[in-house]
């Protein structure tokens, strides 16, 4: 039997994200703070060990910032926690995620193939730091300046995929008017746009623009990925204004798969793209 589809209304999902997420943190800070005190040291000390700031520090442990998984790693070794604090660092990973996304979060991890479509944004894997707080900080209702830091620390984290050995193959296609956007001013795409020409030299990565005077277009029901697991199972991640949605039936997430097939088809050629996306930085 095919599994259904796990929707969750966006807003939600954010609200939802903010309350759980923030108990884990919380958690953790707590369990920071405790065998810190436990070691005999302050937070300038500790602070200095790992590289941070006393006020970083005290962030991590008031639960205001997500502490990185290097930091949670050497905070265990500097403060002889034998494991102790380690053993949240999945969970305070998952816990950047609105609950939504943990899933697909997951999945990357575990793709050998991702192909993603996008009609509205750069693709989050593909988005420099400062298109993301651009983007983040247009949001309605606005988020906070916490919150935005907590979701660019996590999609910059997501985008270890294309250093992973082996190498899974990452293909995306983009509509051209997600290149011509100007969110967050000319510098910014300018910034952005030279990003995808890097990412689009490796061997890994394919990119492909969808022109703006293509006559035909597959993928018009809107943006959408889909992730093939290292047993070969397909996923399909849809995300929209109001649901977002795992697709667990494989017979969804194989016409998913078809249906990007013949977007890229209608596409230009990588080589043509990278083309195309320098002569929009000579406009700028």
């Amino acid at each position: 039997m095919a599994s259904e589809p796990r929707e969750l209304d966006a807003e939600d999902g954010v609200h939802a994200a903010d309350k759980a997420g923030q108990g884990v943190v919380t958690a953790f800070g707590r369990s920071l703070k405790t065998l810190r005190l436990r070691a005999g040291m302050d937070r300038e000390e500790l602070g200095r060990r790992l590289g941070y700031s006393a006020s970083t520090i005290a962030s991590f442990e008031q639960g205001r910032r997500i502490t990185p998984p290097r930091a949670i790693d050497d905070s265990d070794r500097e403060l002889g926690a034998d494991g102790l604090l380690i053993e949240w660092k999945d969970l305070v990973e998952q816990a950047q995620y609105p609950p939504f996304f943990q899933g697909m979060a997951k999945l990357e991890k575990q793709a050998i193939e991702l192909l993603s479509y996008s009609k509205l944004l750069v693709s989050g894997l593909l988005q420099t730091e400062e298109y993301m707080r651009a983007t983040l900080a247009m949001r309605r209702p606005l988020l906070d300046q916490d919150t935005i830091d907590q979701r660019v620390t996590a999609r910059l984290a997501r985008q270890v995929i294309f250093d992973r050995h082996p190498a899974p193959l990452l293909s995306f296609v983009m509509d051209e008017a997600v290149l011509r956007q100007r969110y967050g001013g000319r510098d910014v795409q300018r910034g952005q746009l030279e990003h995808l020409l890097l990412m689009g030299q490796r061997r890994n990565v394919e990119l492909q623009v969808v022109p703006l005077d293509c006559e035909d277009n597959a993928g018009l029901n809107g943006p959408f990925t889909v992730v093939t697991r290292k047993d070969g199972k397909k996923f399909l991640y849809v995300e929209t204004t109001n649901v977002s949605s795992l697709e667990t039936d494989p017979e969804q997430a194989a016409l998913a798969a078809a249906r990007y097939g013949i977007i890229r088809s209608q596409a230009l050629t990588p080589r043509e793209s990278l083309a195309f996306i320098e002569k929009l930085l000579g406009e700028l």
